[in-house]
């Protein structure tokens, strides 16, 4: 295998938060025909990823199936992502379950050569305040990498909470993929007045994540994850550009004639948060195999559905200024 950098050279420093401006992707793994890792067409995925103008690689996370990859397989992946990101992007690996699975897998991110972790809620369990904090410091000490929590599901923070892991070393900012405006905007004062000499970031974290950006551009977070740029950056990145300049007819035509229509099929079945997106993928070209269980596949119906909205999608996302 590839020597990796040593931390330093790997492009761990306090100058992280600077590079991850910009859409921040999440690659699907891939899975050959017969279910087991592809790590060439991953390699591809993420290149081209890469080479389309993602600001950051988000491997092995909630798009790329952490819960179905074995601890072997998710070191394959995230050892995979960082050469070819070849320290151009910064490589953010997932980390989850109990607590010392969290380790494990944080401990195999840096020896892979990651820049930092996206903390997963705990597998299962919904646990008091006390307990997260717990689970999230002890994984934050368990390697330098730093850790963006992901608030979502079972893993649901107060301010005072978010407040303790802004100033708890190691963890740098806070992924919400619950959707409360009012909660994350007490959070964000909360850490503003309580904590006032962290940097601490703020990304919008939830499924299609460009549905809701305006709403949180006005808390000020700018930051999101794009599963759309997984399959689709062209139009993904049109969007972004919009959104940070202001170009509200664009933003509008985006949002009416590709995000909705995507979420409201994407709401047409369980788990296509994920299938939906990896069947977006394999339109476009990439053979990236199926989604392992307990995740399905979206329908035929609904595949089709897809590839009409993305061709549909690349015609708005050719005319918006930029392009």
């Amino acid at each position: 295998m590839t020597a990796h950098p040593p931390p330093a050279a790997a492009g761990r420093s306090p100058q992280l938060a600077d590079r991850l401006d910009g859409l921040l992707f999440f690659p699907v793994t891939a899975y050959a025909p017969d279910g087991t890792v592809a790590p060439e067409a991953f390699r591809a995925h993420v290149r081209d990823g890469i080479e389309a103008g993602a600001a950051a690689v988000f491997a092995c996370c909630g798009t790329g199936e952490f819960h179905a990859l074995t601890p072997e397989e998710f070191a394959e992946c995230v050892a995979a992502a960082v050469e070819e990101a070849a320290g151009r992007v910064p490589v953010i690996a997932g980390a989850g379950y109990g607590t010392a699975l969290a380790v494990r897998f944080a401990r195999l991110a840096e020896e892979a050569g990651a820049d930092g972790l996206l903390a997963m809620p705990p597998y299962l369990v919904v646990a008091g305040q006390q307990g997260l904090l717990r689970h999230y410091r002890e994984l934050a000490a368990a390697t330098p990498l730093p850790v963006i929590v992901y608030q979502r599901d079972n893993a649901v923070f107060e301010p005072a909470t978010v407040v303790a892991l802004a100033r708890t070393p190691g963890i740098v900012g806070l992924k919400d993929g619950l959707g409360d405006l009012d909660l994350l905007q007490r959070i964000i004062c909360a850490v503003r007045t309580e904590a006032p000499d962290e940097e601490f970031l703020y990304f919008n974290g939830l499924p299609t994540a460009e549905l809701t950006g305006p709403a949180y551009l006005g808390l000020g977070v700018h930051r999101y994850s794009s599963a759309v740029f997984a399959f689709a950056p062209e139009i993904a990145l049109a969007f972004h550009r919009a959104l940070a300049t202001g170009d509200h007819d664009t933003v509008a035509r985006l949002l009416d004639g590709f995000y909705r229509p995507l979420v409201e099929l994407r709401n047409q079945g369980r788990g296509y948060a994920v299938s939906l997106v990896k069947a977006g993928v394999r339109l476009r070209g990439a053979d990236v195999g199926e989604v392992r269980p307990p995740l399905s596949e979206p329908s035929p119906a609904h595949v089709e559905r897809l590839a009409a909205l993305i061709d549909h999608g690349l015609v708005l996302a050719s005319a918006a200024p930029g392009a």
